[in-house]
Parts: C-alpha cells; structure tokens; sequence
C-alpha cells in the first residue's frame, strides 16, 4: 500500500487531499465478502493494531472507507502528525496490507495559510514546497475518474505503473450487489487504433501497461458494476524506451 500522493515529510494546509494506493488486491465496500478484496484504512497518529483477529475500532485514529473511496480530504490541528494506510476485509478486520508511516507537518488552516510561492532566490527549497502543496490541494467536488500518477502529455519508459483514482464513487467488483460503486477499464489507442484493453474488473485500483516507444492516448472509464459507464477521462501519453524483459 502507498500513499499516491503523500511522502514522509510533507508539508501540508489544512484541510489536505490524501489518495490510496493498492496493488495486489481489490477494492469493496464493507460488508461484501470476497475473497483478495477489502477497504482502505487510515490511521491517524496511533500504531498499527497488535492483531488480526479483532476489527478495527471507529474513531478520530482509524478513520474507514467502506464505500471503496480511493481518497479523501483530512483536516489536522497544526503541527507533525503521523499516517498510516491499513487495509481490511469486510468485517474490517486487517489483512494487515498496510503502507509504510510517513509524517505529514500541517502549517495551518489553507484559508488562513497563504500558498507557497516559487521564489527565484531559492528555487530547489520554495518549488519543492509549493510542489507539496499543489499535490494535497483538496479537488473540486463532483464526479470524476482520473490517473494519479500520470499528467497529460507525459513522456513515459515501458512497462509503467498506472494509479487510478475516482471521485463520488466507491470502488466495487463487476457484478457486485453495491450502489454507487463500480470499476475500472483502461483502453490504450495509437492513432486512433485500439492497442490493448485492461478490465480491472476485480476491484483493482493500479495496473502495469506494457507498450512499444511511440504515441498513445490512454482512455479511462468507470463502468457501474452492472457495465454501464459512469464516467471516462482521456490523455494522451509518450512512451520512449522499450526495458528488456528478463529472462
């Protein structure tokens, strides 16, 4: 488990935008047991639960996502807090598949707070702070499905890893009993060609595409669990190098 857009160290405002990441394993509400499938949890300045047996408690410390969100917007006191990802089966009880800690340092309320500024005289230090906070900038609400860890146009080496995040819905298998959730499919084009289709249709969050150098557009749709589409987003993308697969 990662935390998508978050490292050790960052400096943040308050409220601020934290993303999930997984590999491996589905995402479903709690409640619906199958198997390799669970929720994103996040632990909030407590250590991790000393066993598996037990679920994870509600509180200010563990916070649940058992809608299949892959995000969502955090409001801390200032000061240094610590972050933990933990996930867990439908009766929220651990796989104990968790992220490692990372420290977030909170400044301040983002109204109050003035946004970094890059500053010529010290370049390196204000870009990587404004960095940081373009990152964990809340989202404008409503509805959308997108890539976390791509941006339009980027140039990319072969094979990539493709985080895929998605707002006002949960996460769910295809064919699930759940309302307002479904997943995604990732559907990759050159010149207007279909190159290859990846279905996640077990929940997945992350998938690793694998193309030859050249110009791609990479389409992203949400499809309800039922197959019918909620959402779609589309950026194109340029892949340079082909890696030497091992033998």
């Amino acid at each position: 488990m990662t935390f998508s857009n978050l490292a050790n160290g960052y400096a943040v405002r308050s409220p601020f935008w934290v993303e999930f990441g997984i590999q491996g394993m589905g995402v479903m509400p709690a409640g619906n047991k199958k198997e390799k499938t669970g929720h994103h949890h996040l632990l909030i300045d407590t250590p991790l639960p000393p066993g598996v047996s037990d679920p994870i408690p509600f509180s200010e410390t563990h916070r649940h996502f058992g809608k299949g969100q892959t995000g969502t917007v955090l409001e801390l006191p200032p000061g240094q807090h610590t972050l933990r990802l933990l996930f867990a089966d439908y009766a929220h009880r651990p796989y104990f598949v968790f992220s490692p800690e990372i420290k977030v340092n909170v400044g301040g309320k983002r109204d109050a707070t003035p946004a970094p500024q890059i500053n010529a005289a010290q370049f390196e230090a204000t870009c990587r702070a404004w960095y940081q906070d373009e990152m964990t900038t809340p989202p404008r609400s409503g509805k959308a499905v997108y890539v976390k860890n791509i941006r339009d146009g980027e140039v990319l080496g072969s094979p990539f890893l493709v985080k895929l995040g998605v707002m006002g819905f949960g996460v769910a298998p295809a064919g699930s009993v759940v309302k307002d959730a479904g997943y995604f499919v990732l559907n990759v084009s050159r010149n207007g060609i279909p190159v290859t289709s990846v279905s996640l249709k077990n929940g997945e969050t992350e998938a690793v595409l694998d193309l030859a150098s050249g110009d791609y557009d990479l389409a992203v749709e949400f499809l309800g669990v039922d197959g019918g589409r909620l959402l779609k987003e589309e950026l194109p993308i340029a892949v340079v190098r082909k890696s030497q697969k091992r033998r």
